[in-house]
């Protein structure tokens, strides 16, 4: 049954319904909105229904109001069928497959086409998770305003997942020269911040750097971050995203320090398949419970259905224990420690956030098998101190290390330990990484038994411990500010770019003169790179002579390159080059730091980079620190938690206590927009005092005796 204005407003639940007359044109919506007094028409859709000429499929477009380009031809280019094959569709075809009428065509309309025939496009600039986005309800006399994330839950809701696609970027102009021209048949590189700047129209406006604030729109200044600097790119299936090479190699960085302390350690890397048969998957009830909402089947093999499905792995315990069953017959065989590096999908249908919550993410888990209880426990913490290590040591990030309540332990485990950080400017609590001890629960589920040195039958202790890509985003929304990504230089794509600077015109020079000079400056920063890149460290001479040196300063910083060397012919006549470092782009802009040159140099910046990756954790310790609070009343919790904080209390430990405290604690989260309570982020291990004599009360105020101090907070 196709779906009417009434009908689409109970199926939703907009956040803002307009009521206004009958608006057949986008410029006639346009006025009545700005009646209503909603001023930013980029946020209002104008939709188009576009059918391919020569296959006929058929496109709904999705794009700003106010955007002006060619969009028929830019789709046809992106979906790489040509520019010219997509023309505006019939009436009748629209009517047929979406059952909206022209002038009342709509994104929500896809509900409507229930064979799944029409391909829905949006626009990159909408696709912002916080976002709010305008279009009519099936009818033209209303306008409802809801976050992107909840048309892209409805969307989902009825299989029709958009395309993102970048309008504005593939519409821009060639980049305009830099000042002072650029040489005959230079062109321009490829890539967002280029496209940004071709789109300039006025002086000075270049578009580049960001439009957010991270205190006012913290969703959609995250994702300007991670789009601007060039660390994600989207896709055209919710929830997952490409990693752009700025991105994955601070995966890399992370990667290739883990696995030389586990090695150092004695586990072995391995593979195992990402396919777990229905069978396997279920054979631990306790365990895949909590995975179940989120497992991704394969039914179909072409166009046959398969005997039984197929789970795409959400974790390996059930793929890998029954080999591991195999593996161990006497307690020769053990220990076991094995580790693989790879992906892992999990379908949820919470609000996607690239790096922290995506149906595809990359991790490493580690799998154990030991003879003893004390082994098995060694290990889980020896991993839980790498992990504290990869936030501590190499992304600048503070962490606290803990032990998980009951309620919030990996499912079918015996105990879990986990790092958990915390996001100031959103107030959310976020887990960092986790390293399990599964006792023998699994050992019994899979008859995972081994005879000892007097030849008795005994069942083996195991663990698990996974980090993933989320460890990137934690940094982003840690470090980065206003100008865009902040990189501690520890896993820093580019330590450092070497900018040189033209040198002023001097009445009377001639040409050849002016080259000379800047023959000396090119040949001085390709004696510093190679000083800096003898002594290990990634740098970058920016020698593009199509863009002038503001342009590029904007651009790395946006990118977060830790240090920016300033050379032009002041510098070589002084004999030091100048340096402004990344993180002093906001509090301290006009701050330069002069390094003489020679033999020191390298040395010196190696220095210095060490000193902005010790400077970036105290900053980022202090920022955490003041935003936890710790309380022994009820009547402290909420407050302290409306202030942004996390809390440290006094707690029993029961199950039934802790869903008290969430369905207490709820209120409507800014991001989601749905209610979200306070959860148990762990026990530290570091208490402020012993409390297990019996001395103190549950902060629950319902008679019971705490056990142990607890951080409670909101979290992602």
């Amino acid at each position: 049954m196709a779906e009417d204005a009434a009908a689409m407003l109970k199926l939703i639940k907009a956040s803002e319904v307009i009521d206004h007359p009958a608006v057949p044109t986008v410029a006639a919506m346009h006025e009545e909105l700005q009646k209503k007094g909603l001023k930013d028409m980029s946020r209002v859709v104008k939709t188009l229904v576009l059918k391919h000429k020569k296959t006929a499929e058929v496109y709904l477009v999705v794009v700003r109001s106010t955007l002006e380009c060619d969009v028929a031809k830019i789709l046809g280019k992106a979906l790489g069928s040509g520019s010219g094959n997509l023309r505006n569709c019939d009436a009748d075809t629209i009517f047929e497959k979406l059952k909206a009428r022209p002038g009342h065509i709509n994104p929500l309309a896809v509900c409507n086409d229930t064979e799944g025939s029409v391909k829905l496009i949006v626009d990159q600039a909408l696709a912002q998770a916080g976002e709010m986005v305008y279009c009519h309800p099936m009818e033209n006399n209303k306008t409802i305003g809801m976050p992107y994330a909840k048309f892209e839950q409805f969307f989902e809701k009825y299989d029709h997942m958009p395309r993102v696609v970048d309008f504005e970027a593939s519409a821009a102009p060639a980049a305009a020269p830099a000042k002072g021209g650029a040489k005959k048949g230079a062109k321009a590189p490829k890539g967002n911040a280029t496209a940004a700047v071709a789109e300039s129209k006025g002086k000075g406006d270049t578009k580049l750097g960001m439009t957010k604030k991270r205190d006012e729109d913290f969703p959609g200044w995250y994702a300007e971050v991670i789009t601007k600097s060039e660390m994600i790119e989207f896709y055209d299936i919710s929830g997952c995203y490409i990693l752009r090479p700025w991105s994955y190699y601070i995966w890399e960085c992370i990667t290739h320090w883990f696995d030389a302390q586990i090695k150092e350690s004695g586990v072995q890397n391995c593979y195992f398949p990402c396919f777990v048969s229905q069978a396997k998957l279920q054979s631990e009830k306790d365990h895949i419970e909590g995975f179940e909402p989120e497992v991704a089947w394969v039914t179909r093999s072409g166009k046959t259905d398969l005997a039984q499905p197929i789970a795409i792995r959400p974790t390996s315990e059930t793929i890998m224990y029954p080999a591991f069953k195999d593996w161990i017959q006497s307690h020769r065989d053990l220990p076991i420690r094995l580790n693989q590096w790879c992906n892992v999908v999990r379908w949820e249908f919470k609000n996607p956030t690239p790096f922290l919550r995506t149906r595809e993410f990359l991790w490493q888990e580690g799998h154990s098998a030991f003879q003893s209880l004390e082994e098995a426990d060694k290990e889980v913490m020896e991993i839980l101190g790498y992990y504290e290590r990869i936030y501590t040591d190499l992304l600048a990030v503070p962490v606290i290390p803990g032990k998980k309540t009951e309620k919030e332990k990996f499912p079918g485990g015996n105990y879990t330990t986990t790092v958990e950080g915390y996001i100031p400017t959103a107030n959310r609590a976020i887990q960092g990484a986790t390293s399990h001890s599964l006792g023998q629960n699994f050992a019994k589920m899979f008859d995972i038994t081994y005879s000892d040195a007097e030849r008795n039958p005994q069942m083996v202790w195991q663990n698990s411990w996974g980090c993933t890509t989320r460890t990137i985003g934690v940094m982003v929304m840690v470090h980065s500010d206003d100008k865009g990504l902040v990189v501690p230089p520890r896993v820093a794509p580019l330590h450092v770019v070497i900018v040189p600077i033209p040198p002023k015109k001097v009445k009377g020079e001639t040409k050849e003169e002016e080259e000379a000079k800047m023959k000396q400056i090119y040949a001085k920063a390709d004696e510093l790179f190679f000083a800096l890149k003898q002594a290990g460290l990634k740098v970058k001479v920016d020698d593009r002579d199509n863009y002038n040196p503001g342009w590029k300063f904007n651009h790395w910083e946006l990118k977060g390159v830790p240090l920016r060397f300033e050379l032009g012919m002041m510098d070589l006549e002084k004999g030091h080059v100048s340096v402004a470092r990344r993180m002093d782009a906001i509090d301290n802009p006009k701050h330069r730091i002069n390094i003489p040159f020679g033999e020191a140099l390298a040395g010196t910046t190696t220095d210095l980079l060490e000193t902005i990756q010790a400077e970036m954790f105290a900053k980022a310790t202090a920022k955490r620190d003041s935003l936890l609070t710790q309380i022994t009343k009820w009547s402290e919790f909420n407050p302290a938690l409306e202030k942004g904080h996390m809390v440290l209390a006094p707690f029993c430990g029961d199950v039934d206590a802790e869903e008290w405290i969430k369905e207490n604690s709820k209120i409507e989260d800014l991001i989601t927009g749905q209610n979200a309570g306070a959860k148990s982020l762990c026990i530290p291990f570091k208490q402020p005092s012993d409390i297990s004599d019996e001395s103190m009360d549950c902060i629950t105020g319902k008679g019971r005796k705490a056990k142990y101090w607890v951080l409670f907070g909101r979290s992602y």
